[in-house]
């Protein structure tokens, strides 16, 4: 039995077969010289190729279009546009003249120079469009070479998927698929490989580094993407205790739905708001399914990526709109673009970031390019008139940039009520609380703004030093961290003190035991990801407002996270057994 530790990127149990999506022996490409008169057949054979790799990366789009959006149907843009590139196809036909090699080597070669010469550049976009022209390659040599494409879709029986990567036309397939998990060597929480696990609520680990290396075609395997771990071979003992755990979460599942349409309150009738985390207005229904009264942070930058453009005014209120009738009357949050860190896919010239998370990104980025800014801005203010929209700031480090950005806000306001342009009377502005020396400073943000929104992602990475996608120092990433504990609290007083609300949008309001210390602190809104929303809402009507106050109480006299970690499961186990694991 081995046990392989990775990121968390979609939760749930799984237990199956590993089934590998591994290339490296199916596209071994085999070499063979050509005569001249031979090479006409071997374009027309490159054209077929094209054409069909365009039907098949389209039919995908199709089917994802209709299973989860639009939105998530984009990302193969950029597939279609490599498969377009008319200086490829010459290319690859100036190779077959001057080199006599048939057309699967020439143009693998191309393909691999250019990917190698990407890869090194210093332009953020071209690099991250490596996985899209490679995910092209592979497809275009499979239907020169004859072999299937759509192993996916082909499956007889449910398997867990193990593989180094996967591109985001083999994640698609997955949908309505034999596919019980899977799992991968690499990638974060924020790839789109994950996001789409989320969205189909298949159970995902990745960035495991050697699973590739260390699991067998056909091994049994079990994916516990709650906890980020992954068991082969595992002995009895251990498949029996996650047989017992898929009945828990399944049975759990059931009983949480049924409390999709009661209010988030207290057993002594202290309510709170419970929204929910989105990148894409295709998220929607998961909102509406799970219960969640608004979204609490709509992750605008996704509207950003996977382009060779920035969206226009237009797209940009289309997709605003969208959301807010969907939603009203409840609020959503926009959340201006947060580009920067691991989400920069700009069609900007731009060099490469030491430290990219701490660099030009976010609110910073916005206010560098304020014709960028004030395009969003238009468009979340003409969206306004449709819904309950609030905005808010990511990544505000201090009153300058606060009252910089809400310069601009006030100037683009104005530029539509010149125009005659109908927006809502009100709409509320909030800054994210991310960064330490906005923890530090919130006094005097709170004056200005009409709402806190406490981003622990960040908050924890920045306070903690620690970058939260290094797996090397994962352990060192502790939410209950006492330093992170007082912060929070602080922030939630110093709101409250200034009569604003204080909400938190990072993974911490997802986690039960911290919903139950979070509630208690007096945090008004917590937003998380659709599937967690019945998690916290369960904890929120198990427990007396009374009883969280003293969790906290007792919970600030510990000095270490594993001390913290251990009283808040006690204190959960009281109120809330069933979400507890024995």
């Amino acid at each position: 039995m081995i046990t392989l530790k990775g990121i968390p990127a979609a939760p749930g149990v799984a237990m199956g077969n590993a089934l590998f999506l591994d290339d490296s022996e199916e596209l071994l490409v085999p070499k063979r010289t050509i005569m001249e008169e031979q090479i006409p057949g071997e374009v027309l054979r490159l054209e077929e190729a094209l054409i069909k790799t365009r039907h098949q990366i389209l039919d995908i789009q199709k089917r994802l279009s209709d299973d989860l959006g639009q939105e998530h149907a984009e990302i193969f843009n950029a597939h279609i546009l490599v498969l377009e590139d008319q200086s490829l196809r010459e290319e690859v036909i100036n190779g077959l003249k001057t080199q006599r090699l048939n057309v699967e080597v020439i143009f693998n070669d191309i393909v691999r120079r250019h990917l190698k010469a990407f890869s090194r550049t210093e332009d953020e976009y071209l690099r991250e469009r490596t996985a899209d022209i490679n995910d092209v390659r592979k497809r275009v040599l499979r239907n020169l070479l004859g072999k299937h494409t759509d192993l996916l879709r082909e499956l007889r029986e449910p398997v867990i998927i193990v593989a180094r990567d996967l591109s985001p036309s083999e994640t698609a397939q997955m949908h309505k698929q034999k596919i019980l998990a899977f799992i991968t060597d690499v990638g974060g929480r924020t790839s789109h490989t994950a996001i789409m696990a989320k969205s189909l609520e298949i159970p995902a680990v990745v960035g495991l580094v050697s699973a590739t290396q260390r699991i067998r075609k056909g091994n049994f395997v079990i994916v516990d993407g709650t906890r980020g771990e992954v068991i082969v071979d595992p002995d009895p003992p251990s498949v029996t205790r996650y047989e017992v755990e898929q009945r828990r979460q399944h049975e759990l599942s059931r009983q949480l739905l049924q409390l999709k349409d009661l209010a988030a309150e207290t057993l002594d009738h202290h309510s709170v708001r419970l929204m929910a985390n989105i990148e894409l207005p295709g998220e929607v229904p998961s909102v509406i399914a799970h219960g969640a009264n608004g979204v609490g942070l709509f992750r605008t930058e996704f509207l950003y990526l996977n382009r060779a453009d920035f969206p226009t005014e237009e797209e940009q209120y289309e997709a605003y709109r969208a959301v807010a009738e969907q939603v009203k009357p409840h609020a959503v949050i926009i959340r201006t673009m947060d580009l920067g860190g691991d989400k920069f896919l700009s069609p900007l010239q731009l060099p490469a970031e030491m430290n990219p998370f701490m660099g030009w990104r976010a609110i910073r980025f916005s206010l560098a390019r304020p014709d960028i800014f004030r395009i969003q801005l238009r468009a979340v203010l003409r969206a306004s008139v449709h819904g309950h929209l609030k905005l808010m700031y990511p990544m505000i480090t201090g009153l300058e940039e606060l009252r910089r950005a809400n310069e601009i806000f006030r100037e683009v306001r104005q530029e539509l009520t010149t125009e005659g342009v109908p927006i809502a009377e009100k709409v509320e502005v909030g800054a994210m609380i991310e960064v330490p020396s906005a923890a530090m400073t919130c006094d005097l943000l709170a004056k200005e703004v009409s709402f806190f929104s406490i981003g622990t992602n960040d908050l924890i990475q920045y306070a903690l030093a620690v970058d939260r996608v290094n797996e090397k120092i994962a352990y060192l990433y502790e939410p209950t961290h006492p330093a992170i504990l007082r912060l929070v609290k602080q922030i939630i007083d110093v709101g409250h003190a200034a009569n604003i609300e204080v909400g938190m949008c990072g993974e911490m309001a997802g986690e039960p035991p911290l919903a139950l210390l979070l509630l208690g602190m007096g945090l008004d809104e917590f937003s998380t990801s659709p599937v967690q929303v019945p998690l916290v809402k369960r904890v929120i009507r198990a427990v007396e407002y009374s009883f969280a106050k003293s969790v906290v109480e007792q919970v600030l006299t510990l000095r270490t996270s594993k001390e913290v970690e251990g009283f808040l499961l006690a204190s959960l186990k009281q109120v809330a057994p069933d979400l507890v694991e024995t």
